[in-house]
């Protein structure tokens, strides 16, 4: 994921079918404190998934070694692929667990939806999920649309936020997919949220490289993007949700949800939106596996 509205994940893999089957357990003693509001430890298999996509499987892997940690046995179905093809095999139990992202999966569910912030977005979803699923805590990373500057740039105006760039003297060039120019979020939306006047330039794949170029001085990226580190970017908040936010956030079967909420909850404590940057450029830069990454930041945080 590198610009926003870029495809962000592979082909749906074809063996959706085959994904485990959830196990029926039976309590027994945790050798862990894993800090769970229900009884400690399982005899169940943890059935984790993911998207085929490197983040999301880096998240899961996170939540199936700090599961492993607390004395819980973990069925790993990665690389699953889209949407509409895991979300099936969740909403029938065969998977008990996916990291997903608040506001795309209410979308999922409520298309029409008009919350827009993290705390409302979060709230909504819980509503609108099927009965027998549930979310735990979502955690302050993201992964979803923003406007991004160089870091030099928001050094020199002064640039926390998205209502910021009202003080910037020069003009301003937005930058983004050539589809940026109609939506919500775009230059309208830009003005009539926070009175911000911008220019549009339909930069695609090259946004990123136009943005450290000085060509456009304000771009259009998903805030989970590696290159917001290896390039040294800002991502601008968003205070009057302009865009949906989109946290990061445990999906799981409401039958476990007790049972490993301590452990899982704990993880969702601690990823940050620079942490989940960082652990992309692990990835796409360091070229690190997602088991390695996951030991180190479980042991980073204190979490292993």
């Amino acid at each position: 994921m590198f610009t926003a509205k870029k495809t962000r994940l592979l082909t749906a893999a074809a063996a959706v079918a085959g994904a485990a089957l959830l196990l029926a357990g039976c309590a027994s003693s945790n050798p862990l404190d894993s800090g769970s509001s229900a009884s400690a430890g399982s005899s169940s298999t943890i059935v984790i998934g993911s998207q085929a996509y490197y983040s999301n499987e880096i998240i899961a892997e996170i939540y199936a070694q700090a599961l492993e940690g607390a004395g819980h046995t973990v069925d790993r179905q990665f690389n699953i692929g889209q949407r509409d093809a895991y979300m099936p095999t969740i909403e029938s139990g065969a998977i008990s667990l996916f990291p997903e992202y608040t506001g795309n999966l209410l979308q999922f569910y409520s298309p029409d939806t008009t919350a827009r912030t993290a705390d409302d977005v979060f709230a909504a979803l819980k509503t609108a999920l099927p009965d027998n699923l549930t979310v735990l805590d979502q955690s302050t990373a993201t992964d979803q649309d923003s406007y991004t500057v160089t870091k030099a740039f928001a050094d020199q105006y002064g640039l926390k936020t998205i209502a910021d760039l009202s003080k910037v003297t020069v003009p301003l060039t937005l930058g983004g997919n050539a589809e940026l120019a109609d939506r919500p979020y775009g230059p309208t939306g830009l003005k009539s949220k926070y009175g911000v006047d911008v220019a549009f330039s339909a930069t695609g794949d090259t946004t990123v490289e136009d943005l450290v170029a000085g060509t456009i001085n304000i771009a259009n990226v998903y805030t989970a993007d590696p290159r917001i580190k290896t390039q040294d970017l800002v991502t601008l908040s968003d205070p009057d949700g302009l865009f949906l936010a989109s946290n990061v956030v445990p999906l799981v079967n409401k039958d476990i949800a007790d049972e490993i909420s301590g452990v899982i909850n704990k993880v969702s404590a601690k990823l940050t939106p620079e942490g989940l940057v960082a652990l992309n450029v692990q990835s796409t830069v360091d070229k690190k596996s997602p088991a390695d990454i996951a030991k180190q930041w479980l042991s980073d945080n204190g979490l292993n």
